[in-house]
């Protein structure tokens, strides 16, 4: 069966995108990160993917398989860099340039020498220095070698240059080499610089800045003014880099909470800080009374997010910073430091990096909270449209379509998935396995799949205003007498509104017919229509999870060995067979007397095993 890619409604996403720097990852049908990228200013970035003319086919083929996209709003662009490293690493997007595993990832080495070289490193350490990394991509590491040229003058070149030289070379006049090669640093100096660099890229910046601003201190007591100049110099460019890079800070381990209310409306944002990066965030969206207090949010959220006894005592970190203070918050500091079995702080008074952080927290959470509301409008207008259509007199609230998927007839999967006014109800969705039918006979699933999920209903709670069917008359025709028998058996006072969705000329997207039942009346909405959007949404949204179950299905059953289905062949006998002869392409190709000298296997059971492999 074919599977059409779902719509995504750039416009209606990038009306409620943030002006300012930030991350954006880019999901796929199957909601798998397939691309991370950093914008200085994110709606101008993400819009010129969805221009007419995007200019590589990489990026066509990546805007094609587009289904949903989020964004994480920073301060500036240097933390959006640092955060789509962290993203990267942590998702491995196909449309990324990536390397396979942490075996090939590139590292940054200083070598173990009289004057220690700074420089990229694959493969194996096998060279005597100091591993820092792994880096997610190769131009990761070379940004970062750019940068320590401007922070440390560590020399960067190949042995073989370095010792060729006999006067300086051109990084030398450009102030990014100390050029150890023709003394011109004494080696004490040039260490100095060494150990820097490594603090530096330990996460120790700080540290670095301070014995800078002392040894600037001690050139200008003993006159020496050059020297000072530039230490000043050195230190100026590592501040601006300080202030770029608090993304990744001195924090070791916390979680960090910003909240944002509207109205009756509340998100909270929680940003995840492990080993002094951001590994990832995420938006919650709870339930709250009208004029319910920030404080009482808090309590309410910590409360549920990390006590309870289903729950690993690891997602606890060592700090919770919040932005106030709330009524139960030692006894929750204390119960949160029992479950953890170690000692946990929440925070609420918080200054330097702390406070950055909660600062983008809550920045986050309003952004968030803008882009859901931005969505649920989308999603109410479509609606709206799509009862233009059909004009039922108490409007539409929640719509149902079912779908069927196999191969030639085997591991058949029907879908229901469900939509109501804000979006796909995904703990309404339902998948069944179909049995009992000829191998097919799509109408005979569809009926199936149809009794299934209304056959026992005898009241209209939780029925849909509209059941759309993916398929032409016939599938349509098979629904219709479903329903004409439920009612005819049941006290329902009404059904459903039948709608059968058939696929255009080369099935291609916008082109697609709507049949209503009984009259079977055709429809045709024009691509822009917002109410056939909703339609291909959920149609393609029924695709997905009927084809999902589908190949999980086949899969399974691909996986089923040969010799399983042979009477008298257990688990033990399977692996005696597959291991004694190497594989089961061996076992298929190996004769009568080369299987009983199998431990375990009798003549008379390798005559079973022979006939049953190679029966016609």
């Amino acid at each position: 069966m074919s599977v059409t890619q779902p719509i995504f409604d750039h416009q209606a996403f990038l009306s409620s995108v943030s002006e300012q720097a930030g991350v954006y990852r880019m999901y796929d049908k199957h909601q798998a990160v397939i691309y991370v990228g950093k914008a200085k200013q994110l709606k101008k970035r993400l819009a010129s993917y969805f221009r007419k003319d995007v200019g590589s086919t990489k990026t066509k083929v990546l805007v094609s398989h587009i289904i949903a996209i989020d964004v994480t709003v920073t301060h500036t662009e240097g933390e959006a860099l640092i955060l789509e490293n962290n993203y990267i690493k942590k998702y491995l997007p196909k449309y990324n340039i990536l390397l396979r595993d942490d075996k090939s990832y590139p590292y940054l080495l200083i070598t173990d020498h009289k004057h220690p070289k700074l420089g990229v490193h694959r493969g194996g350490k096998k060279v005597k220095g100091e591993y820092f990394g792994p880096y997610p991509t190769v131009g990761a590491v070379w940004e970062s070698l750019r940068l320590m040229q401007k922070l440390f003058p560590v020399r960067q070149c190949e042995d073989s240059y370095y010792r060729a030289r006999s006067r300086p070379c051109l990084q030398y006049q450009l102030n990014r080499c100390s050029a150890p090669c023709v003394d011109k640093i004494s080696a004490v100096d040039y260490q100095q610089q060494v150990d820097m660099a490594k603090l530096f890229l330990r996460g120790k910046s700080s540290t670095v800045i301070t014995s800078l601003v002392n040894k600037m201190e001690e050139a200008s007591q003993t006159l020496n003014f050059e020297s000072a100049a530039k230490y000043r110099d050195q230190i100026a460019t590592l501040r601006q880099v300080q202030k770029q890079q608090f993304v990744s800070g001195i924090v070791a381990e916390l979680d960090v909470i910003g909240i944002y209310i509207e109205k009756s409306q509340v998100c909270v944002h929680v940003l995840f800080i492990r080993d002094q990066k951001i590994l990832g965030s995420k938006s919650y969206f709870p339930s709250v009374p009208a004029d319910t207090e920030q404080a009482e949010v808090y309590q309410a959220f910590i409360s549920q997010h990390y006590l309870g006894q289903d729950l690993n005592s690891a997602v606890i970190p060592k700090e919770i910073v919040i932005s106030e203070s709330f009524e139960q918050i030692e006894e929750l500091t204390q119960l949160l430091s029992e479950q953890a079995e170690r000692n946990v702080k929440i925070s609420t008074s918080v200054r330097s990096e702390r406070a950055q952080y909660l600062k983008l927290a809550c920045t986050n959470a309003q952004n968030a909270l803008a882009t859901k509301n931005s969505h649920k409008a989308s999603m109410q207008a479509r609606f709206s449209a799509l009862n233009e259509v059909f004009e039922l007199d108490n409007g539409i609230n929640r719509i149902e379509c079912f779908d069927i998927s196999h191969t030639m007839g085997q591991q058949t999967v029907a879908s229901n998935v469900v939509f109501n006014q804000e979006g796909p109800l995904k703990s309404d969705y339902r998948r069944y396995n179909v049995y009992g039918i000829t191998p097919g006979d799509d109408y005979a699933a569809m009926a199936f799949a149809l009794n299934k999920r209304y056959g026992k209903v005898t009241n209209m709670e939780n029925m849909p205003d509209i059941v759309f069917i993916d398929g032409g008359k016939g599938q349509l025709s098979k629904a219709e007498e479903f329903f004409a028998n439920l009612q005819a058996n049941t006290t329902l006072d009404k059904i459903p509104l039948l709608v059968g969705v058939a696929k255009g000329e080369g099935r291609k997207p916008g082109l697609e017919t709507l049949i209503l039942a009984g009259s079977h009346q055709l429809i045709s909405l024009p691509p822009t229509s917002s109410a056939l959007h909703l339609v291909q949404h959920i149609r393609d949204e029924s695709h997905r999870f009927a084809i999902t179950g589908h190949r999980a299905k086949r899969q399974k059953a691909s996986k089923k060995s040969t010799l399983e289905s042979i009477e008298g062949i257990g688990a033990k006998k399977r692996q005696a067979l597959l291991k004694y002869l190497g594989g089961l392409q061996e076992v298929m190709q190996a004769d009568r007397s080369t299987l009983e000298k199998v431990p375990g296997i009798s003549k008379v059971l390798a005559e079973a095993i022979y006939n049953a492999l190679h029966e016609k």
